[in-house]
């Protein structure tokens, strides 16, 4: 029989809210390129863009298998000039990942303004959102 999981809104949110306390001060990253196949994968070619710190409470409490970010801190001297393709999130220690995804101005699990980052310039982001899949 093929493999048919499906976890209930309750049994998300406990995940979501035992995972979001691992952001709590973490780093935020933005790149450019091809997202890695995995938050396990290496990055090789694509060039970090910025760095953002999340909040000493990085996400609200979750709600309907979602968790949404607290207010980051911009990242006031951007690293690169490009465009913002994925991002990597990792806890406060700077080497442990906890999970990557997309960017953009609209349908994306990061939002922003705009993806086009130009060196030294400030790099905010308007929203971030995790949806555990059901």
């Amino acid at each position: 029989m093929a493999n048919n999981l499906k976890t209930s809104i309750v049994s998300r949110n406990a995940e979501l809210d035992a995972l979001r306390v691992l952001a709590n001060s973490g780093l935020l990253r933005l790149y450019d390129g091809t997202q890695p196949a995995t938050p396990e994968t290496a990055v090789t070619t694509q060039n970090l863009l910025a760095e953002l710190t999340m909040n000493a409470t990085a996400f609200g409490a979750s709600a309907a298998g979602v968790i949404t970010a607290n207010t980051i801190t911009a990242d006031s001297d951007a690293n690169a000039t490009g465009t913002a393709a994925w991002y990597r999130l990792l806890e406060s220690d700077g080497t442990t990942v906890l999970w990557d995804g997309s960017v953009g101005t609209a349908s994306a699990d990061i939002g922003m303004n705009s993806v086009a980052i130009q060196i030294h310039a400030q790099v905010s982001v308007s929203s971030f959102t995790y949806t555990l899949p059901q």
